[in-house]
This record gives C-alpha cells, structure tokens and sequence, in this order.
C-alpha cells in the first residue's frame, strides 16, 4: 500500500489509473511484460513517486488487471465494466472513495510520466480556488505535429485557462501557416479534478463540441467551467501502437 505525505497542503489526494484490458492497436497492453515488469505497473511506480499525492489505485473493469495489480503489492479497485470512458469509471471511484479531495486521471500507458509533472497539475489545483480541473501542455515543436489529428492541441488565456481545445491546427497562424509559434500547445492527458466536480462531470450530457471532436474535456468548456492548463517541458511518450511498446523496450534496456 502505497501512501505519502502531502507537502503542506495536507488536502487528500489519489492518482486513479483507470485500466481496461481491451484495446483496439495494441491488445491487452497494459499487461505486456517484456520489461520484467507488466506496463501498468511501470506507470503505478512512476505515479507513486508523486509527491502530492497520497495514494495511488487502479480503477478497472478486468478481473486479470485486478489480479496482477495485487500480485505486484498495488492498488486496485473494481469498477462497472459499462464505463463509456476513464472519466466515468474514476467518478465512480469518487464515489466510492469519498475521503478524498483531489482526484488525478493518469491514463495506464504513461510508463515514463515525470511525477514532477503530476504534481504540477495537482499544485494548480491547490493554488486556484475557482478550479475544479486543470491539466497539462507542452510546446510543440515539429511542424508535422500540428496536422496530426493524434495530437490534440490547446489554446489559453493569459492566466493559463484554456479556450479551446482541438484536433485541428490552432491557433492557426494565417502569416506563416508552415511555422511552429510559442502559442502552439500540444494537450496532454492527465487530469486533476475536485472531487465534487468530477461527481457532478460525469453526469453531465455528452457536449456538441465534445462530440464533434470527440475530445471530453470539451464538455467542461461548453458547461462553462474554465480549465487550468499547467504548461511542462515536454511530453512522456505514451503507449499506443505495438512500435511504441518496443522503442518503450529498448529505452528501458539502456537504463
């Protein structure tokens, strides 16, 4: 069992890692062990090294997700396989876990996220009392990356609240369209939440923006609740395709 002192705050904090064993481009991936180590239990370890956050579990539907999570000493919860989304199924986490406070979605295949950059989220949270969420960017650096409808990316406001979120290239810039400017953020999707909050997002109805783009977090603008965004260094490479896995591999061999 995983818990840590909370720095000052002394707000009660989880990072949820929700888990689903399906997955379209790389099956079963979160129990891929070629490392010695399954890939959720890379990323559990790397968001255990938070040091905001008390707590770490894993939410999810698989009894062998389940299962392999306790064989490695983590955390982990069952939760309603009906679950549309991570959202959903940390909100019923919420539920069932009232005590705490702040809740971080940290997607399963983020084996190499800094916990540094976890903690930044979580201290948005704790300095801004008009939040119930915020999140993170990264400066985008390749010209390539702005065309990538994979790359979901976000404009904000002078204090770091998002505007927009969007596959598409924006701000699009009509002088230099061939050119990467300091206001192209690429989004990354880790999420803190007040708990009451996410309660309460879970039960609101899919957003026409959301749906169009089919980016969630579209569906806290349109209700009109504004977004921290925490801008970082760079992005952890996440785990999508079986190349990614095996680049993944290879830069843990070298360690």
């Amino acid at each position: 069992m995983i818990e840590r002192k909370n720095d000052g705050a002394n707000v009660k904090t989880c990072i949820v890692i929700p888990a689903r064993l399906r997955s379209t481009r790389l099956p079963e991936k979160l129990l891929l062990a070629e490392t010695g180590k399954l890939l959720v239990q890379h990323t559990y370890e790397a968001a255990s090294k938070s040091k905001l956050a008390q707590s770490v579990f894993v939410a999810t539907d698989s009894s062998e997700i389940y299962d392999r999570v306790r064989d490695f000493g983590g955390q982990a919860v069952m939760t309603d396989p009906s679950h549309q989304s991570g959202t959903d199924r940390i909100a019923e986490f919420a539920t069932q876990f009232p005590d705490f406070e702040l809740l971080i979605n940290l997607q399963g295949d983020e084996p190499e996220i800094a916990p540094a950059a976890i903690d930044t989220a979580i201290q948005r949270l704790l300095a801004d009392d008009e939040l119930h969420v915020a999140t993170l960017a990264c400066p985008v650096t390749e010209i390539a990356r702005l065309s990538d409808p994979s790359c979901v990316k976000v404009v904000v406001d002078k204090n770091n609240r998002a505007l927009y979120f969007s596959r598409s290239n924006i701000p699009f810039c009509r002088d230099f369209p061939t050119q990467v400017t300091a206001s192209h953020l690429q989004h990354i999707g880790l999420y803190a939440y007040r708990r009451d909050f996410l309660v309460t997002l879970s039960q609101l109805p899919l957003g026409k923006l959301e749906s169009i783009e089919k980016l969630e977090q579209l569906r806290v603008l349109e209700a009109g609740f504004p977004i921290g965004v925490e801008i970082v260094d760079e992005a952890s490479p996440g785990i999508d395709t079986p190349e990614d896995y095996a680049a993944f591999v290879r830069r843990q061999q070298t360690c």
